[in-house]
């Protein structure tokens, strides 16, 4: 019904962002990455939307991605997967790495999201890994496996995982070993005190 919504952005919150279109103010419901991106923008803002009917009332999710759409409407398809859990999916990791997953079958990786277990992790892969299509999953499948030890190793130093994570996302995302990617962390995250 309603498939994208352009407007001038009026104020982002914690899980949603409010756009004015045609005197009207829309509340769109979106992930983080959206939003984060939306906080350095002030002017006219472009969403691709998905209207969630439940009986009682009407939600409105929202990406500035179509990629990112079209991932939450095959994740919302899936039995026992809401919008919200479907959000919280987006949260993960940027899409090519959530859709690598998927497709690698990782679901060690989607159990990381509140409201995935491992029956719920396995049935999103069983249904979901036919119909996604990355060329590059295995590459990145790899880079997500280095940066989650990498991870680990900085968290255990004292580190904050939000820092890291944003750390880990400048670096060059050649493949490179363990080492080299803990040492090109320490370095980017020397700079940054």
């Amino acid at each position: 019904m309603i498939y994208t919504i352009r407007g001038t952005l009026l104020s982002c919150h914690d899980s949603f962002a409010v756009v004015e279109c045609g005197g009207v103010g829309f509340r769109i419901s979106t992930n983080k990455e959206t939003l984060r991106g939306l906080a350095q923008n002030s002017g006219e803002v472009l969403f691709y939307c998905f209207l969630y009917v439940r009986e009682s009332q009407l939600e409105l999710y929202g990406f500035s991605d179509e990629r990112a759409l079209k991932l939450f409407e095959m994740l919302n398809s899936v039995s026992g997967v809401g919008p919200k859990t479907a959000l919280n999916v987006l949260d993960l990791d940027s899409v090519p790495n959530i859709m690598a997953a998927i497709i690698e079958k990782k679901p060690e990786f989607l159990t990381r999201t509140s409201g995935i277990g491992k029956k719920t992790a396995e049935r999103l892969i069983l249904e979901l890994s036919s119909r996604l299509k990355l060329p590059e999953a295995k590459m990145l499948t790899e880079k997500m496996r280095i940066d989650a030890e990498v991870e680990e190793a900085l968290a255990s130093l004292g580190y904050q995982r939000g820092e890291i994570r944003r750390t880990l996302g400048v670096l060059e995302t050649k493949s490179e070993s363990i080492e080299a990617r803990l040492k090109a962390a320490l370095k980017e995250l020397g700079r940054r005190q």
